[in-house]
C-alpha cells in the first residue's frame, strides 16, 4: 500500500520521524531521506504507526503532520467513513492551513483471514484514501 502526499515544492517537504519527533514537530531522529520533490509517493511497507511531519517554517506546529496505522489487510468490507469538510484557507493569511494534530486510525480492523479476497483489499484501501483525504488537502493549502 502506499500513500500520495501532495505538495508544492521548495514550499514544503515530507520527513518520517519517530513518535517522539512527531510530539514536539521536530527533525530530530528522522527515519529515512527527507523528501523534498512533490508530489512524492510513500510506500506503507509494515504494520503499525507511522509518523511524518513538514519542516518547513512552523507547518508541522501549524498542524501539517500526519500519523497513519497500517492495519493488516480484512477480509470483510469496513463501513464507509462519514463525510468531513477540509478546512478553508483564510484569505488574508499567508501560511498554510493547519490540519488535525492526530492522525486518522482505520478504526478496529478483523484478522484477515487465511483467504483474503482482492477486492477487500481495494474497499481497505479505498476506505483509507477516503478517511486521509481531508488532511491531504491541508497539506497542499
Amino acid at each position: 500500500m502506499s500513500k500520495v502526499f501532495n505538495f508544492t515544492t521548495n514550499e514544503h517537504d515530507v520527513l518520517q520521524v519517530p513518535k517522539a519527533s512527531f510530539d514536539e514537530c521536530s527533525d530530530d531522529n528522522p527515519i529515512g531521506n527527507m523528501l523534498i520533490n512533490g508530489p512524492t509517493n510513500v510506500t506503507l511497507n509494515s504494520t503499525g504507526e507511522q509518523y511524518y511531519i513538514c519542516t518547513i517554517a512552523r507547518h508541522c506546529e501549524l498542524g501539517q503532520r500526519l500519523a497513519i496505522t497500517v492495519s493488516a489487510t480484512s477480509s470483510s468490507p469496513l463501513p464507509a467513513p462519514s463525510p468531513t469538510t477540509p478546512a478553508t484557507p483564510s484569505p488574508t493569511s499567508n501560511d498554510c492551513t493547519p490540519a488535525p494534530t492526530s492522525g486518522p486510525t482505520a478504526g478496529s480492523i478483523p484478522a484477515p483471514n487465511a483467504t483474503p479476497n482482492s477486492s477487500s483489499s481495494s474497499s481497505v484501501l479505498a476506505t483509507l484514501l477516503l478517511s486521509l483525504f481531508p488532511i491531504f488537502m491541508g497539506l497542499i493549502f
